[in-house]
């Protein structure tokens, strides 16, 4: 694939690192207006750097954008004339809706919106994805990519606002049961850092079994639980503290604070 990364920040390098390191790519363009915040790119083969965001254009058949919002309009302006066809545009901005970018380029452009979360640094990112109506015949396309990148998962964009959440608030709320089943560890007795090696690690195998087994969580938990024992002595302890009630409040409080920061900006 010729992919061009546009505004190839924190966001881009991640992306371009998951796509160099599997691939990915028959050319990338990477643009920066500084082209020394991407000097790391510099020697790969097939890898060019630019402060042009046009020739990136011209040399690329997919251009993911992963620049401020503040700018993304402009560059959209900039390089109408010169997309083609061939074009996909895959937009990482988020709050920039898709009506927005038609309205920049027109509706008959192949137009995805990607959501992915800081994971896509490791290769591990769950990313969320809806398109325009042309667009819907390039996802597959976009599936392609970012599943090289971690997961993905196609969505209406009307339900962008809560994959923010659940994905991408989603791994800070991770963090921090992670970093709660730490602090137990060390008070079980274990010094910090394998404390925090046997939560990670926990944790991991604990989603790993899910996607693996493809079983919902509670019969995974069935198979650790015995009548009397310490597992469920300590699951129903959590639940009377609210365990689970205080993580679907906090999500839902986090949803509610999106949707009113969107009605601030209409």
């Amino acid at each position: 694939m010729k992919i061009a990364i546009i505004g190839t920040g924190n966001l881009g390098k991640s992306i371009a690192k998951g796509l160099i390191t599997n691939n990915a790519i028959t050319s990338l363009y990477l643009t920066k207006r500084n082209l020394d915040g991407i000097a790391e790119f510099d020697g790969y083969k097939n890898v060019f750097l630019t402060t042009d965001n046009k020739e990136a254009v011209k040399n690329s058949d997919v251009l993911i954008f992963a620049v401020q919002p503040a700018h993304f309009e402009q560059i959209l302006e900039d390089i109408k004339p010169i997309l083609t066809e061939k074009h996909v545009l895959i937009s990482t901005i988020t709050g920039f809706l898709i009506p927005k970018i038609e309205e920049k380029v027109g509706a008959d452009k192949f137009i995805i919106r990607a959501m992915p979360n800081t994971a896509i640094a490791v290769g591990k990112s769950m990313t969320c994805l809806c398109s325009n109506e042309q667009g819907k015949k390039r996802i597959q396309l976009a599936e392609a990519i970012f599943n090289r990148l971690g997961h993905s998962l196609a969505i209406p964009e009307s339900q962008m606002q809560a994959a923010t959440v659940v994905c991408a608030s989603g791994i800070a709320f991770w963090m921090r049961l992670i970093r709660a089943t730490t602090q137990a560890a060390i008070q079980l007795g274990f010094d910090a850092k394998e404390a925090q090696e046997l939560a990670m690690y926990t944790s991991e195998g604990a989603a790993n079994l899910l996607i693996t087994n493809e079983n919902h969580p509670e019969e995974e938990i069935d198979r650790v639980t015995t009548p009397q024992g310490c597992t469920i002595e300590g699951l129903n302890e959590m639940e009377h503290k609210g365990l689970s009630s205080s993580l679907i409040q906090g999500m839902v409080a986090s949803f509610n604070k999106i949707n009113n920061i969107k009605k601030e900006q209409i």
